[in-house]
C-alpha cells in the first residue's frame, strides 16, 4: 500500500525548503543591479555627449597627424609673409651694397636661403617585419633591433655636418642650428611636424668627402652590421645637381623662466 505522502497531488517537501529562496532570482537582482551600475557610469562618463565620436577618444596618432599637417600649413604661410617682407624690405632701405652682401650671407649661413650645389640623398629605412639573422653567429632579432633610432637619424646628419655640407634637408623640411632630429617610437618629429620611415637625408656639398665621412663614422658603422645581419634599409645615392629650400619656420628661441 502506498504512502500518503507520496500520492499524486500532496506535496512531500519540508517546510523549510519550501521557504529557501531560489539562487536564480539573487542573479536575476544582481544582472538589473550590474546593468543600472554600467549606465549610472556611461552617463556621467558621456556628460551628455556622444563618446563614440568624441575627439578626446581619437587615436593619439591621428591627433598627431592632425597637428602635424597644421604646423605645415602654418609654416607655408609664414614663409609666404617673410618674402612679402623682404620683397619690401628690398625696395629702397638705404643700406649699402655691402651691407646688402653681409646680411645675404648671414642668411646662407642660417639656413634661411636656398643653397644650389652637388647633392647626396642618404635612405634609411626599416627591417622587414619577418626578418632573420642573415649571418651565423648573430642571436635572433628583436623588434627593437628591426627600426630606424633617432641616434641612426643623428648619426647620419652629423657626419654629412662633418663632411663639410653646405645644407642639409631632412625630408622635406632645411635643418638650421636649432634644429632637433628626435624619433618617438619609430616616427620621426621635426620641427612640430611627424614623418615614418622610409627616411630621406640630403646634403649639399662634395660628395665624394660626404660619402667618405659616412663610411668613417663609428656610428654608422655600427648601423651597418644591422643592415647587414637583419636588413635595415640603406641606400646612399648622388642626385647630381639640386636645390635645397630655405628654412621657412619660425626662428624665435623658447626657453624656460623662473616663476617670480
Amino acid at each position: 500500500m502506498s504512502n500518503s505522502a507520496d500520492s499524486p497531488g500532496t506535496d512531500s517537501t519540508p517546510e523549510r525548503d519550501r521557504r529557501r529562496p531560489r539562487p536564480v532570482r539573487f542573479l536575476t537582482v544582481a544582472v538589473f543591479a550590474l546593468a543600472g551600475l554600467i549606465f549610472v557610469t556611461s552617463f556621467n562618463t558621456a556628460k551628455g555627449t556622444n563618446i563614440r565620436t568624441d575627439t578626446s577618444l581619437l587615436k593619439l596618432s591621428d591627433l598627431i597627424q592632425e597637428r602635424s599637417r597644421k604646423n605645415k600649413g602654418l609654416d607655408e604661410s609664414n614663409a609666404a609673409l617673410r618674402n612679402d617682407v623682404e620683397s619690401f624690405a628690398e625696395r629702397d632701405d638705404g643700406s649699402s651694397r655691402a651691407q646688402d652682401d653681409k646680411l645675404s650671407g648671414l642668411e646662407r649661413s642660417a639656413g634661411t636661403q636656398p643653397v644650389t650645389g652637388r647633392a647626396v640623398t642618404v635612405t634609411l629605412n626599416d627591417a622587414p617585419p619577418n626578418a632573420t639573422a642573415k649571418l651565423p653567429g648573430y642571436p635572433e632579432p628583436q623588434p627593437d633591433y628591426l627600426v630606424i633610432h633617432q641616434q641612426d637619424l643623428q648619426a647620419v646628419v652629423n657626419a654629412l655636418w662633418k663632411g663639410g655640407a653646405q645644407g642639409i634637408k631632412v625630408m622635406d623640411q632645411r635643418l638650421i642650428s636649432t634644429s632637433a632630429v628626435r624619433c618617438v617610437g619609430n616616427t620621426l618629429i621635426l620641427q612640430g611636424r611627424v614623418y615614418s620611415p622610409p627616411y630621406r637625408i640630403t646634403a649639399i656639398g662634395d660628395p665624394s668627402r660626404l660619402q667618405q665621412t659616412l663610411a668613417d663614422s663609428p656610428a654608422i658603422q655600427n648601423y651597418m652590421v644591422y643592415v647587414n645581419v637583419y636588413g635595415l634599409g640603406w641606400r646612399v645615392t648622388e642626385d647630381g645637381t639640386a636645390t635645397l629650400p630655405g628654412y621657412s619656420g619660425t626662428v624665435d628661441l623658447h626657453y624656460a623662466k623662473p616663476v617670480p
